[in-house]
């Protein structure tokens, strides 16, 4: 099996070579599979990122291309598990990286005059480097469930034991058929979606779903307390450094005046019924922009390239990656927004980890369904480590653990799982002597134990008060309005 495994990473290592890495974007809304993908709409899901084809770029020095060796993670928060029974672990997963959301006309032709790197898959589909990365996660996870013996080798699991759902965009179930192949290699496992393809089905759409004239005043009073149109205030340095980098000023766009300077100071936020939040502003531009950036560096083996031929330090790239987690913040992380947005997925969470019948579930969809669903529960504010992007990294993974001791009582650990980096970069095989980052996250209110576990209870109790919180809007807030047909 080991050469086995060996042959296949050398193939793909060698098809990077050969085919280079695709520059990809964080997005949830993408546009149709076909081959002639249109511009998507403003209102995407995650970081609305588009692909681009302009003029070339100048050509960098002549060096030798920078591949980052992954460095050995250090997982030093992680809860001792040692004398406790691993029963069930229920996952919730941001698919991997994938193709910019649109090609013609895009915001990122218009925005630098250098040309992208070319993508390995359509507009919004994975890409080649995502797939082989989310199945080396799959095969991580294979060995870490078999050696805490909840599965044994091999696992042909039933129908009770296992369930894999995604969200029926290409991304995302791609990103959840490649990690059931590093999973359960011979087990043809079935990937579960309910909507039609390429539709955005409604456990996983980020949308608002209680709406009435008194909640919207009281999202942009919220909004108003978190910075208002200034809540961006504090990323200018960031974004004016991202202009320097792609010669925004020079770019087609910026020239014609259908771009203009991006002050920082003019984010809009706003609600509609059955609508993902809106976010217009400059903030959504530099997203955009600073999205497709860093992608492209985890893409482009040559960080010189990456960035169109710049020097870019590590800080540099975290300012710039920076910018993105700002827009996901804005736009996904007002609670009185979170509560509402993240309730189907929370409602499907919790359905999964009191099924004492599952073993091992994975759910996956996007950014913005991670990002709702720790707001609604009140996660403490964290920074990740080993990352550019510190909230929700690219195939990063929510992982709801049941634990029992040898007197029968259940604990819960709940982590942040994601490949840092250098891992992005390397593509480095995972394995139990190789981890992922593996970051414990703690909840306000919520105390652990001496081993860094949370009472299982407690957690059901958090998923319970996030899942109440919805409820209480139409209590505070009056009758929704129902969606004209």
């Amino acid at each position: 099996m080991k050469k086995k495994l060996s042959f296949i990473m050398a193939v793909c290592t060698v098809i990077f070579g050969i085919a280079g890495c695709a520059a990809d974007s964080s997005g949830t809304a993408e546009t149709q599979p076909a081959a002639s993908a249109v511009a998507e709409t403003a209102t995407s899901t995650e970081s609305e990122t588009e692909s681009i084809t302009t003029t070339t770029m100048p050509a960098a020095e002549s060096t030798a291309p920078e591949t980052d060796k992954a460095e050995p993670v250090v997982n030093e928060n992680r809860a001792n598990t040692e004398d406790y029974t691993l029963k069930e672990v229920v996952v919730l997963s941001r698919h991997n990286i994938r193709a910019p959301l649109s090609s013609n006309g895009a915001l990122n032709e218009l925005a630098t005059p250098y040309e992208w790197f070319k993508w390995t898959s359509n507009s919004s589909e994975l890409s080649l480097r995502g797939g082989v990365l989310e199945t080396e996660m799959g095969q991580y996870f294979r060995k870490w469930l078999e050696s805490e013996e909840l599965v044994p080798e091999n696992w042909m699991p039933s129908d009770k034991e296992l369930r894999v759902y995604a969200n029926s965009k290409q991304r995302t179930l791609a990103t959840a058929q490649y990690f059931s192949s590093g999973f359960l290699p011979t087990a043809n496992v079935k990937i579960e979606h309910h909507a039609d393809f390429g539709e955005m089905d409604e456990t996983f759409a980020p949308v608002i779903h209680y709406y009435s004239d008194a909640y919207a005043e009281a999202v942009a009073k919220q909004f108003e307390e978190y910075g208002g149109a200034d809540i961006a205030s504090d990323i200018a340095p960031n974004v004016e450094q991202l202009c320097d980098i792609i010669d925004y000023e020079d770019s087609p766009g910026y020239k014609s005046g259908e771009l203009t300077d991006l002050d920082m100071i003019d984010t809009k936020f706003s609600v509609v019924q059955g609508e993902e939040p809106i976010v217009e502003g400059s903030l959504k531009t530099a997203c955009t922009i600073s999205d497709a950036l860093v992608l492209q560096y985890y893409e482009e083996l040559d960080a010189k390239k990456a960035a169109f031929g710049k020097d870019m330090t590590k800080d540099m790239w975290q300012q710039t990656a920076d910018i993105t987690t700002k827009y996901t913040e804005v736009r996904h992380g007002l609670p009185l927004v979170a509560i509402n947005t993240a309730n189907p997925i929370i409602k499907e969470i919790k359905n999964e980890f009191t099924d004492n019948e599952r073993k091992f579930t994975f759910l996956c969809g996007h950014d913005c369904t991670v990002h709702g669903v720790l707001v609604s529960m009140e996660a403490e504010d964290y920074q990740l480590p080993y990352t550019l992007e510190k909230k929700t990294p690219i195939g990063v993974k929510l992982v709801f653990e049941k634990w029992e001791d040898k007197d029968g009582n259940e604990f819960a650990a709940v982590e942040l799982m994601y490949q840092s980096t250098e891992q992005l970069r390397a593509a480095t095989m995972l394995d139990l002597d190789t981890p992922p980052v593996i970051y414990s996250l703690s909840f306000e209110g919520l105390e652990k134990n001496s081993d860094g576990l949370y009472a299982y209870e407690d957690i059901i109790g958090r998923i319970d008060k996030a899942l109440d919180d919805y409820d209480n809007l139409e209590k505070e807030y009056g009758d929704t309005v129902k969606k004209a047909a």
